[in-house]
């Protein structure tokens, strides 16, 4: 790697972070997390992308408060909504495998973004569903996705188009 992909990666880190604090209080707070990363993965393509979302997890990690509401260690990662953000290093590696399938721009950037988060939306609500069991008893799958993942739907997508349009229009002004 050179410099100047560290240096991308980097500053797509740093984004990430800076969108989990821009959020919309509610149960699970509305961030704008979910649009840094698939942005990061469509701006500097799979491998470099997944691993900006491997550096920003494991910072957050450490303790590091790059996550919603300024907060980061290991609690925030084990704790009911964790699992949301392990999801977003699977959406970043279900990205980056789509990307030589469904190649290219626009609605096939949109496609790979729908299908990272259908993978962030199971990781995060089977591990919602197990820690919530082992803290309060066991919860539905349904009641599960009416809590964690049916509010987000519309959100998510508005965040997928965004990241979608402006990927696009800057991959055509930028060398990344």
């Amino acid at each position: 790697m050179r410099i100047r992909d560290i240096t991308y990666m980097a500053i797509f880190v740093a984004l990430m972070a800076v969108c989990s604090w821009l959020e919309i209080p509610s149960v699970v707070p509305f961030t704008m997390q979910t649009f840094a990363v698939f942005f990061a993965v469509e701006m500097l393509g799979g491998k470099r992308g997944s691993i900006a979302v491997l550096a920003y997890i494991l910072l957050g990690a450490v303790g590091v408060p790059v996550f919603s509401g300024f907060s980061g260690g290991i609690g925030a990662v084990l704790g009911p909504t964790g699992g949301y953000i392990v999801g977003f290093l699977g959406s970043a590696l279900i990205m980056w495998l789509l990307e030589r399938v469904v190649k290219g721009a626009g609605w096939k950037a949109v496609i790979r973004m729908l299908a990272g988060l259908v993978v962030c939306y199971a990781v995060g609500t089977a591990w919602f569903m197990r820690v919530y069991a082992a803290n309060n008893g066991p919860v539905t799958l349904t009641t599960a996705l009416s809590w964690c993942v049916i509010p987000f739907i519309l959100p998510d997508c508005a965040k997928i188009a965004l990241a979608a349009l402006l990927s696009t229009r800057l991959k055509k002004r930028m060398t990344i």
